[in-house]
């Protein structure tokens, strides 16, 4: 089984708010044995929300279980050696502190690799640990900005819209979990570790990949479609008799069904609407001609009739619905997080190991295995 993929690896987390506590995340729910190194006032994320839970916030709690605590002040020399002597028995460190923070407490990769060769050491930062940015901090927010994120979201003409969940912090966490896993196997083949500097920039950029390929190449600058994917049509949410509707349709064969559907054939042969690319280029055009006649009908009914002809297509969910469909209830996805203070709570799982076996332990009071961990070492 996956959850047990990495049992045996010893993991020192030194990260906090999001884009490494996802990567300590996936690599705790793989089987790690990931043991979160908190200040005595704890991380950053506890006190995010709404919403909290016995005054912790639900944002911290859902990034942090299956992670052991450890309440240190690295300021203190004597606290500081007594981690340091657990790192050198510990295989991976993860931290994302500003660039140059390790280094003055004397926890950098050169100081502790001369000691520990097979040391795999993940930094994640803003925008790397060199270069002239190297020095900034960098959130979800700012790079999202940064990244031309929000420069191509959201409606034409409308204001800039930041993706409401921390997408920048989440898929760079995603990257530092793989980028470790990868050392980790390359250690097996070279008996050594290795050094991991993972961007947040780079990440917000690759996670553009396919939009990035298209400007490189032709030089044209994506231009804000709201719901609509900009090289397909249609792609992308129409208004129905009592709301919204997701209708995937740009195959050929499948326009041509959609249209037959709607009681319009006579569009397949429309000189505005023949090709993929003639649609994508008029697709205002054709987003009217069909939204004319899907606002005659409630979202329920064209969701019968276009299932029926095997048309791509899905309501606007809100979380509600989303947690009660049948694919999300028969993934094993949603799982139950014991806590020693707030008690069980629901979360989404780990989506790498399953079927979803039993949580270990939710996310860690402050300095909860302080004792447990530390307690042996001088």
């Amino acid at each position: 089984m996956l959850d047990k993929a990495l049992d045996g690896i010893r993991i020192v987390d030194f990260t906090q708010i999001a884009s490494g506590p996802t990567c300590t995340l996936i690599l705790a729910d793989l089987g790690a044995d990931v043991i979160k190194i908190e200040s005595p006032a704890g991380d950053v994320a506890r006190r995010l929300g709404p919403p909290w839970i016995d005054d912790v916030g639900v944002f911290f709690l859902a990034l942090n279980r299956n992670k052991k605590g450890v309440a240190v002040d690295l300021k203190d020399p004597v606290q500081r050696e007594r981690v340091r002597r657990l790192i050198q028995n510990s295989d991976v460190l993860v931290e994302n502190f500003r660039p140059g923070v390790m280094q003055r407490l004397g926890l950098d990769y050169e100081t502790l690799s001369r000691g520990h060769s097979r040391l795999v050491y993940c930094s994640i930062s803003g925008y790397g640990q060199t270069g002239d940015w190297g020095s900034r901090g960098g959130v979800d927010g700012v790079i999202q900005a940064l990244s031309g994120i929000m420069a191509t979201t959201g409606e034409e003409g409308g204001a800039p819209v930041k993706v409401q969940v921390p997408i920048v912090d989440i898929v760079t966490g995603f990257l530092a979990a793989n980028a470790v896993q990868a050392a980790l196997h390359d250690r097996r083949r070279t008996g050594l570790g290795q050094y991991l500097d993972v961007s947040m920039l780079a990440s917000a950029l690759m996670l553009q990949q396919t939009a990035f390929a298209g400007y490189l190449s032709s030089g044209d600058l994506p231009r804000r479609c709201g719901s609509a994917a900009p090289y397909a049509a249609p792609n992308e949410a129409f208004p129905t008799a009592d709301g919204w509707i997701m209708i995937v349709a740009y195959h050929q064969e499948r326009w041509a069904v959609l249209c037959d559907l709607l009681g319009r054939p006579h569009l397949v042969q429309d000189s505005r609407f023949v090709t993929l690319a003639d649609r994508v280029k008029n697709r205002s055009s054709m987003f009217e001609a069909l939204a004319d006649v899907l606002r005659t009908r409630k979202t329920a009914e064209w969701l019968h009739i276009l299932e029926a002809a095997d048309v791509l297509c899905a309501p606007i969910a809100g979380y509600a619905e989303t947690v009660a469909l049948p694919p999300t209830l028969q993934s094993g996805l949603l799982v139950d997080v014991p806590h020693p203070t707030v008690g069980s709570m629901r979360q989404i799982g780990c989506a790498l190991s399953l079927p979803a076996q039993p949580v270990k332990r939710g996310a860690p009071a402050i300095g909860e295995h302080t004792a447990e961990v530390l307690g042996h070492i001088d």
